[in-house]
Formats: structure tokens, C-alpha cells, sequence
């Protein structure tokens, strides 16, 4: 490891732990599951976008709309058009959707429209998690 880049890593310990967390979970991930921690940390991404809007952290909230584009781009580019019948453009659709929401909130001061995207990703994620259970 460079010392450059431990340094950079020892800079906020609770982001460097959340990434080595993250990498865990991510390495011992199925596709479902990999799928369910996209979209909490999305939804973790959001509702850290809209506490920073009210708080007015700048840098943090435009940090977490870039992370919650970026994880709504990656669910997008992971869907199966091939095998996922009507669903997957129904949800092209909604990522499509929900980028642009949060794309143009970052531009204003306004919480409410991270929660909402924040919200409708949760219940897409609590039926996600009721299928793979079931």
C-alpha cells in the first residue's frame, strides 16, 4: 500500500471502514444480493443528500447524489432485457427517472425530492427482499 494512499484512507476512518465493509459484503454477494445492497446504499446515499441539503452541507450532499447516480446508472446497466420480460423496462424506466429527480435537486436546497426517490427505492427494496426470502 502506498503511503499515499493510506493516507488519504486514514483521512475520515468512518468512510474508510464503510468502504472496507462495503467491499466485504460486495465480494460475498450473489447477483440478488448484490442488488439488495445497491439499492440500500442508494437509499443510505439519498437520505444523506437531503440531510445535507436542510444542514446546508454542500460538498456532502453533492458527494451523495453523486454516489446515488452512480449506484442508479449501475442497477440500470444490470438489468437483463433478455430474461426480465416486462419488469426490467419497467424499472429502466423508474432509474431513468429517479436520476433525473435527484440530477435536478442537487441543483436546489430542497430535501424532499432525495426522500421521496429515497422512499420509492425502499419499497422496491422490501419487495426485492420479500421475493429472495420467499
Amino acid at each position: 500500500m502506498s503511503l499515499a494512499y493510506a493516507t488519504a484512507l486514514c483521512r475520515n476512518p468512518e468512510a474508510t471502514y464503510r468502504q472496507i465493509e462495503l467491499a466485504g459484503q460486495t465480494a460475498q454477494a450473489d447477483g440478488p444480493a448484490l442488488v439488495q445492497l445497491l439499492y440500500d446504499e442508494a437509499i443510505r446515499a439519498l437520505r444523506g443528500a437531503a440531510w445535507a441539503a436542510e444542514n446546508g452541507k454542500y460538498a456532502m450532499k453533492s458527494d451523495k447524489v453523486t454516489r446515488a447516480t452512480a449506484i442508479l446508472f449501475a442497477l440500470e446497466a444490470g438489468l437483463d432485457f433478455a430474461a426480465g420480460g416486462t419488469v426490467a423496462p419497467a424499472l429502466a424506466k423508474l432509474y431513468a427517472g429517479t436520476r433525473h429527480t435527484v440530477v435536478n435537486a442537487a441543483i436546489g436546497h430542497d430535501p424532499q425530492p432525495f426522500r421521496e426517490v429515497a422512499d420509492t427505492l425502499e419499497e422496491i427494496g422490501q419487495a426485492w427482499r420479500s421475493v429472495r426470502a420467499a
